[in-house]
């Protein structure tokens, strides 16, 4: 009899030995109930993480931005306080930062509870050009990555001599000159970079450049460029150093010549 229930409660697979019978077994409904409640606990913890104010948006932290404004990159990012920290889509905002000519490189991530890190590589604006609606900031390339009215207070070189007509955000220049100052400029360090305010094309022949403490720096043509932007940088840090009263340094010659004041 016990035989005859034990087989009635079993079945066989396909391929089992002759008599081999495999019991089904009910689950318990505790097991059930606790697996449900579990599902219940954990959905009601994900959204008190998701919409509760302790975990929003209440500082947002940047990493890497030197000419870029802080305002300008939430703006660009669409950062808003308030924002629940988990609905923020960090990928997307990443992109989106990197639409804007400004930004090279782009990462952003959360920091509980309540903090933003957004971590950016700038394309470093070397110089800023005059232009018919204000003034514009040109990176190595000559591509126009900042426009404004008003001059900025930034420490990258003026570039005069010359006036950009129709030129915009995204847009390169043609200038041959202005391209050829463009790479003198880029190719020096960038701390040699913020240490000259100016650079004249007035006379693209004899072209002039000058400190922010006021010192000339006669580069004659537009040719030897990376040599002549390496003497500014050796220049730069030697007059650091010893503090000579020059009046002006000329590497239009192989010879580098220094005039100190009378």
């Amino acid at each position: 009899m016990a035989e005859e229930r034990q087989e009635n409660l079993g079945f066989t697979e396909p391929g089992a030995l002759p008599g081999e019978t495999h019991i089904v077994r009910r689950r318990s409904p505790r097991r059930v109930l606790k697996g449900f409640l579990f599902l219940v606990v954990s959905g009601a913890l994900l959204a008190v993480a998701v919409y509760s104010p302790l975990f929003s948006v209440r500082d947002v932290h940047i990493i890497g931005n030197h000419y870029m404004p802080a305002d300008d990159i939430r703006r660009v990012a669409g950062v808003y306080p308030g924002v629940p920290l988990f609905q923020v889509k960090t990928a997307e905002m990443a992109q989106l930062l990197m639409k804007d000519l400004r930004v090279e490189q782009a990462s952003v991530r959360r920091s509980l509870p309540s903090t933003l890190e957004i971590q950016i590589v700038e394309r470093r604006p070397v110089a800023t050009v005059d232009c018919d609606f204000g003034y514009v900031d040109l990176d190595r390339e000559g591509t126009v990555i900042d426009a404004y009215k008003t001059l900025k207070k930034m420490a990258i070189p003026m570039v005069t001599g010359i006036k950009l007509k129709d030129i915009y955000i995204g847009d390169k220049t043609t200038d041959e000159n202005l391209k050829a100052a463009l790479v003198y400029l880029n190719a020096l360090k960038p701390e040699t970079n913020a240490q000259i305010s100016e650079v004249s094309l007035k006379k693209p022949d004899d072209v002039m450049a000058y400190t922010t403490g006021g010192v000339q720096i006669r580069l004659g043509a537009l040719d030897r460029l990376e040599e002549k932007a390496h003497l500014t940088d050796s220049f730069i840090v030697d007059q650091e150093v010893k503090q000579r009263p020059v009046e002006y340094v000329d590497f239009k010659y192989t010879a580098p010549f220094i005039k100190l004041k009378q």
